[in-house]
């Protein structure tokens, strides 16, 4: 009979151990998985993820409260009749060799008075290397109209 009590618990032993990498195999799933639908789910705001190619005023009211770079390539003048508080003047036909003056570490949001030049001054960044960019439809005009905050003056 003691042979048949160290059978029984040899296999109580093996089938203890059995459970072990059973819960084990299941953690691992569980983390896998977890894992997984946060890469699906995408990454944060300031990642490498690259943002959409153009965004409303809603969106890039947004962007910038939540601390992008709001880029204007207007024309001085058009520049001093009204703009985005907070925003910096690049002209378009100044952008490409100034691109070293931009943050390569944050969200750049391209505008201009009715969103042609931003989608052109978008690309130039995109050329330059530039992943976090994107360019406002609407321009000014649209901003304004929306009744968000603008200033004129230098």
């Amino acid at each position: 009979m003691s042979n048949q009590k160290s059978k029984s618990k040899a296999s109580a032993r093996k089938s203890s151990s059995n459970a072990v990498w059973l819960w084990v195999g299941l953690a691992a799933v569980i983390v896998i998985a977890v894992g997984a639908v946060v890469l699906l789910q995408g990454n944060p705001a300031g990642s490498s993820e690259t943002l959409a190619a153009e965004i409303d005023v809603a969106q890039a009211a947004e962007m910038r409260d939540a601390g992008a770079f709001i880029l204007d390539v207007r024309e001085p003048s058009e520049w001093v009749e009204y703009h985005i508080p907070g925003a910096t003047l690049i002209p378009l036909g100044e952008l490409s060799s100034r691109v070293d003056e931009l943050p390569k570490d944050q969200e750049i949001v391209v505008v201009c008075r009715s969103g042609n030049r931003s989608q052109q001054g978008r690309d130039v960044l995109k050329s330059a290397g530039f992943e976090q960019v994107t360019s406002m439809a609407g321009g000014m005009k649209q901003w304004m109209s929306s009744g968000y905050e603008w200033v004129t003056g230098q």
